[in-house]
């Protein structure tokens, strides 16, 4: 059964959500999350510490991604699907780094547009 949502949006989305699909989060990697209080800034940290971060993690992701590709290149035990996996993860992570600085320039631009 599907719902239609808007009007004369024509997008369908499903009445029931299979939970199978859903991925279950193991015990250590749900306590490896940071809370939202220190992703929001309630943990003390700086917004530009956050950004930091975010960076250094994308760099880390792509460095990841070089490594199992050169080790699936020269032949050590890496299957392919890692390789794939870490090299999509490494894409995403850039993506939304592109698309958050992208957000941040379009807010900064929005405040030097407002009149004083």
């Amino acid at each position: 059964m599907k719902m239609m949502v808007g009007q004369g949006a024509g997008v369908q989305l499903p009445t029931r959500i299979d939970t199978d699909a859903v991925p279950k989060i193991s015990l250590p990697e749900l306590s490896s999350l940071k809370s939202l209080d220190t992703v929001a800034g309630g943990g003390g940290g700086s917004f530009q510490n956050l950004l930091g971060d975010l960076v250094k993690d994308v760099s880390r992701k792509q460095a990841v991604a070089g490594e199992t590709v050169n080790g699936l290149l020269s032949g050590k035990n890496v299957s392919l699907h890692q390789a794939m996996i870490s090299m999509e993860e490494a894409s995403v992570s850039f993506q939304l780094m592109v698309e958050v600085r992208n957000k941040l320039l379009e807010s900064y631009q929005e405040l030097m547009r407002m009149q004083i």
